[in-house]
């Protein structure tokens, strides 16, 4: 009996700690095509900035004022391409990063629409884009613009679904 309790006492601990740090989340939108789909299954790193400094590249989950058809808070899922500091320039379907044209070859169509002239992102906030830059609604938009770093719920970091897909994602 006393094995059957510390069994299940270890289990519960292994269970909270594993959702401490990792949060499973379903893309429900196609923005971030053809990295990532609608319906594909994450695990999301929630420990991954608070001992490292988000990168530009990351695929990130975050907290948005956004709703959704249910009025509920929408998370969304982008990748970051400006840290504070940086200024952001798009124009001809080109992104620069402080100046230096971005190479994106995990865009969908490889080109970015919008135009932004000359935008420093601000101390505490991070420019971040859809792979899929037509539908994406990101930090172009004024819906969004630049986000938060504290809203940034983790760092998306494995697919499991679908299962020919499972791997990191970088």
């Amino acid at each position: 009996m006393k094995e059957l309790i510390r069994d299940i006492v270890i289990a519960l601990v292994i269970v909270v700690a594993i959702t401490l740090v990792i949060k499973p989340t379903i893309v429900k939108e196609n923005s971030m095509q053809p990295t990532l789909y609608e319906n594909n299954y994450l695990l999301v790193n929630k420990q991954a900035y608070r001992f490292g400094e988000e990168k530009r590249g990351d695929i990130i989950v975050f907290h948005s004022e956004l709703k959704d058809e249910d009025g509920a808070e929408k998370l969304l899922i982008k990748r970051i391409i400006g840290l504070p500091g940086d200024t952001i320039d798009i124009k001809n379907g080109k992104v620069l990063l402080n100046g230096e044209e971005l190479t994106e070859d995990y865009t969908l169509e490889g080109e970015t629409t919008g135009e932004i002239k000359n935008y420093t992102v601000p101390e505490g906030k991070l420019f971040v884009m859809g792979d899929n830059r037509r539908v994406s609604i990101d930090s172009r938009s004024p819906e969004v613009g630049c986000i938060d770093e504290d809203t940034v719920m983790g760092k998306a970091f494995v697919r499991l679904y679908p299962f020919s897909e499972i791997g990191g994602i970088y």
